[in-house]
C-alpha cells in the first residue's frame, strides 16, 4: 500500500522563468486565435480565403468585347450527352468562340441543376485550358450515354394495358431515340412492326 505524504517545500517542482513565459504566451496565441475566428465569422466571412473574385472566377482577366450580349444558351442539367451540349454550346459563340478564355468564361452560363453544381464545386485554377475544362466535364457526365439503352431494351418495350396505341407508339419512339448507337428509321420501322 502506497503512504502519502505531505510535499515540502524541497520536493516542490521548480518550473523556470522562461518556460512559464512560453506557456503564458502560447496560451494567449491560442485564445487570439479563437477570438479571430469569431470575429471573422460574426464579419461574414470579410477575411475567409478564396471569396475573392479572382479566386472565383474562372478566367478574372478576361473581359468579354464592348457590346458583346451572350447568347442564350441550351442548358445543361446534368442529364442527356455531355459532346451534344459542348458542341451546341460551341455553335452558340459565333464571333468570340476561338478565344478559348471566353469560351471557359461562358460555359457555366450554359449548366443548370446538378451539372451547375458540379461546376461550381470544381477548382477554376485547375483548369488551364478549354479542353482540360471539357475533358473533366466528359468524364462527369460520360455515363449518360454509357448507360444508354440497347437495341435489347427497345425490343422488350411493351404497350402497357392503360396507354391507348398512340401513347404507346410516342413512348417507344422516345424510347428508340435514346438507344446506343443509334438506330437508324428503317431498323426503327422494324422494330416497332415487331412490337
Amino acid at each position: 500500500m502506497w503512504k502519502l505524504y505531505p510535499h515540502t517545500p524541497q520536493q516542490t517542482l521548480y518550473i523556470p522563468e522562461s518556460t512559464k513565459k512560453d506557456l503564458l504566451i502560447k496560451n494567449i496565441a491560442k485564445e487570439l486565435k479563437k477570438l479571430t475566428g469569431r470575429v471573422q465569422s460574426v464579419e461574414g466571412g470579410k477575411c475567409i480565403e478564396g471569396l475573392n473574385y479572382e479566386d472565383l472566377c474562372i478566367k478574372p482577366g478576361v473581359e468579354l468585347p464592348e457590346g458583346y450580349k451572350p447568347p442564350k444558351f441550351e442548358m445543361f442539367d446534368g442529364t442527356g450527352d455531355p459532346n451534344v451540349h459542348l458542341r451546341t454550346y460551341c455553335d452558340k459563340l459565333v464571333g468570340v468562340g476561338k478565344d478559348e478564355r471566353i469560351r471557359m468564361r461562358l460555359f457555366m452560363r450554359s449548366l443548370i441543376g446538378d451539372a451547375l453544381s458540379w461546376y461550381i464545386n470544381q477548382n477554376p485554377k485547375k483548369w488551364v485550358s478549354w479542353v482540360s475544362m471539357a475533358s473533366d466535364f466528359m468524364n462527369r457526365f460520360r455515363f449518360n450515354t454509357e448507360n444508354a439503352p440497347g437495341v435489347f431494351y427497345i425490343q422488350n418495350l411493351k404497350k402497357k394495358p392503360t396507354e391507348t396505341f398512340r401513347e404507346y407508339a410516342t413512348r417507344w419512339r422516345s424510347e428508340a431515340t435514346k438507344v446506343w448507337p443509334a438506330l437508324e428509321k428503317e431498323q426503327m420501322n422494324k422494330f416497332f412492326v415487331r412490337a
